[in-house]
């Protein structure tokens, strides 16, 4: 098969990217980022993540492959199953078809990635676009790896059947037909709309830029002197989230700078390139928020939730008045 690798930062729209490009469709990873509205943020305490809070940098998973659809006129198949057989015999007959077919995974049981990034996280995605005939492992591109990858059938059985929070069921999914190219002075104001209204009009608080400020207030009430290794544990959560995760925080804004900076020349709005780099400077704002919270991880500064939860309001004021003028902008 002539399949073509590319590294990305993100794995759900390096897939894409990649899906898109391999059916005729040379389509960025910013762009099916932005495209598919995937920016967000999203305070999550009911859902747990080794047993600490989820949060979100971006819109769950399925969201960017999901959001394609529509604008691109992709039909897009997801399967996923009760029984393991059935899920692997489903992949290995789309792999002997010739197609090319994205999964949901768990970083944990991928042995080809390092060891200390292996943890339990479900929703990691990988492309699957053979096997190898004389072991048959699978030939895998995966969008974090600087190149293709194989792993070993049980190893991807593994993968795919991880229990926990965000189980991935075996989720395989694949397009059925061609996408199309489209028609840009349409589907792209309207990307940035929706990417507006998640930020700044979620009805629930923990959503968008609300949920910046409800995070803020959690690790405000954390009691650093009385129990230092619980609020180590949450912000520390908050940063793995946030730096190791599927790029999370800064990363995503940088995406999505990258995102305008494309849509400013389709579209001949240069002030989308003055946008991306307000955007650009916010992202900087979330590493060092998180700079300045792996410091206290590590004792190298004393535990101050406090001036934390200040920093995360500070970001808060500066994502409402960039999206605000994205808004306005369009």
């Amino acid at each position: 098969m002539n399949f073509q690798h590319s590294q990305a930062s993100h794995c759900e729209s390096g897939v894409m990217s990649s899906m898109l490009r391999h059916h005729g469709l040379p389509l960025s990873e910013p762009m099916t980022f932005g495209l598919s509205s995937a920016l967000s943020f999203a305070y999550l305490p009911i859902i747990k993540i080794n047993g600490l809070p989820l949060v979100a940098y971006r819109m769950p998973p399925k969201a960017i492959i999901k959001g394609l659809q529509k604008p691109l006129g992709l039909k897009m198949r997801f399967e996923t199953f009760r029984n393991q057989a059935t899920g692997v015999a489903r992949l290995n007959e789309l792999l002997g078809e010739g197609r090319i077919v994205g999964l949901q995974t768990s970083v944990f049981w991928l042995p080809y990635l390092p060891e200390d990034l292996r943890f339990h996280f479900n929703a990691h995605n990988v492309l699957a676009f053979g096997r190898d005939q004389a072991s048959g492992d699978y030939l895998l591109s995966d969008p974090v790896a600087e190149t293709t990858v194989s792993c070993a059938a049980p190893d991807l059985q593994r993968a795919r059947f991880a229990k926990g929070a965000l189980a991935p069921k075996g989720l395989l999914y694949y397009p059925v037909g061609q996408p199309q190219m489209p028609d840009w002075q349409k589907v792209l104001p309207a990307a940035i709309k929706k990417t507006t209204r998640i930020m700044l009009d979620a009805p629930l608080p923990i959503i968008g830029v609300r949920g910046i400020r409800h995070l803020a207030k959690a690790i405000e009430r954390l009691d650093a002197s009385g129990d230092p290794a619980r609020t180590k544990m949450f912000i520390g959560q908050v940063v793995r989230m946030q730096e190791e995760i599927g790029t999370g925080g800064g990363g995503f804004r940088f995406i999505y700078a990258s995102f305008l900076q494309e849509a400013a020349e389709l579209l001949a709005r240069p002030t989308f390139n003055e946008l991306s780099e307000t955007l650009i400077d916010i992202g900087d704002e979330w590493r060092e928020f998180a700079l300045a919270t792996a410091r206290q991880i590590r004792d190298r500064d004393p535990l101050a939730p406090v001036a934390l939860a200040d920093k995360l309001r500070q970001i808060a004021d500066r994502e409402q008045g960039f999206f605000r003028d994205l808004r306005r902008a369009i």
